[in-house]
């Protein structure tokens, strides 16, 4: 028999098994996957947003939305400082990047994975990978065993970390939603949360690959305008990602449950329509007798110069002197309000992370323990908290895994 079983070598998985493991418990890793942290592996693009630098605490845990106050204790034991210091420990550094995003310092998640996994052999932590759990065992309100590969594992106490339904691709497929529902946990139905944005225009998608820098987006509901971000956003052959999009996703498929939802692009947010006007008379008068497409480029991204143009009838050897006071307008209004449709999300494959999971009012905020099994514990995804990107996801791996380590 174990002192802990832990189900899901991910982020949290191996946070918890190390943590309790350097305490001297006996502990074991089962993980169905040919190898521990495979969405670590990927995320942040490949080079893994450890954490974010915010200092205020308070501000931190907002971005946890409803959640904030039950995280409370659990970031007073650990939080952005403490997993900074704790990869620094593994000899992994952490660097601070635009945004407040923590990165390895060799901007590598391989790294991450690697250095976990040292840490875990080094504590003697028993890894079984390629063993896919397929039943948990209980007696009144103690889990009793775990099966896999007809082969049953006990132990005094049992972490589910399997993670949640984002990248399915890398063994996140809700499995342990599934058991939790079947032994009488409740589960709230999970959503893609973080995740690029699906719009019917035409002229965006023509923009695949380019980026708008410092933009912001207007949303309405049914016309009427519900809230505003700036940021980022990567134009794709499906409509928007970027951070600015994946951090508005939440609020906008909640808003397409109600009607329909528009966006309007400000690519000048500093400006009024009125500078911006300005601004576009002085370029005029300075290149009357050049190509209007190629000198729209000295303001705006080379590549929309001729979607614009395209989108409002503008022709390519149309020459700057020639264009009419409502055409010049047109272009304004366009850079000011260029207007979208959203159309729905890309679902779960492209999510970077998924709300859902065991409702909080189930789990001691104290020490992740299920209020309806004893011996049984929960980290990361496999809680109901909703979170943006930014390094924010993978502190609450951190966070719940270092907990329920030391708590076991």
């Amino acid at each position: 028999m174990y002192d802990l079983i832990v189900i899901g070598g991910g982020a949290s998985g191996m946070m918890t098994a190390g943590t309790a493991a350097e305490r001297g418990l006996r502990v074991l890793v089962l993980e169905k996957n040919k190898k521990l942290g495979a969405k670590l592996a990927i995320s942040g693009g490949g080079r893994c947003n450890i954490t974010n630098n915010e200092d205020n605490i308070h501000t931190f845990l907002s971005q946890y939305k409803d959640s904030q106050k039950f995280l409370y204790s659990s970031f007073s034991k650990f939080n952005k400082e403490t997993t900074k210091a704790f990869f620094k420990k593994l000899g992994l550094p952490v660097v601070v990047q635009e945004r407040n995003r923590c990165f390895p310092k060799t901007e590598n998640a391989l790294d991450v994975v690697r250095v976990l996994e040292d840490w875990l052999r080094a504590n003697k932590v028993s890894i079984q990978t390629s063993t896919p759990v397929e039943k948990i065992e209980y007696t009144n309100n103690v889990i009793s065993g775990v099966i896999t590969k007809g082969k049953k594992y006990t132990a005094k106490s049992y972490v589910i970390a399997t993670g949640g339904l984002s990248h399915p691709e890398t063994g996140s497929t809700g499995d342990g939603f599934s058991w939790m529902k079947e032994i009488g946990h409740t589960v709230v139905a999970p959503n893609p949360n973080i995740v690029p944005l699906k719009v019917k225009e035409k002229w965006i998608k023509k923009l695949s690959g380019a980026t708008l820098v410092d933009v912001k987006l207007y949303f309405y509901l049914d016309e009427k305008r519900i809230f505003d971000r700036r940021g980022n956003i990567l134009c794709t052959h499906f409509g928007m990602s970027g951070p600015l999009v994946l951090n508005s996703a939440y609020e906008v498929l909640q808003l397409l449950e109600k009607g329909k939802v528009t966006c309007l692009i400000d690519m000048f947010p500093a400006l009024d329509i009125g500078s911006l006007e300005k601004k576009v008379v002085e370029l005029f008068e300075k290149n009357k007798n050049k190509n209007l497409k190629n000198i729209l480029k000295e303001i705006i991204p080379a590549a929309l110069a001729p979607v614009l143009c395209e989108e409002l009838s503008l022709s390519d050897d149309l020459k700057v002197h020639s264009v009419t006071k409502e055409q010049r307008k047109s272009i304004v209004r366009f850079l000011k309000q260029s207007p979208l449709t959203i159309s729905g999300s890309l679902g779960y494959d492209k999510a970077v992370v998924s709300d859902g999971g065991i409702p909080l009012r189930e789990v001691d905020a104290q020490d992740f323990r299920s209020k309806i099994f004893s011996n049984l514990f929960f980290t990361g995804d496999m809680l109901h908290i909703t979170r943006p990107s930014g390094g924010y996801s993978l502190q609450l791996c951190w966070t719940t895994g270092f907990v329920v380590g030391k708590s076991v």
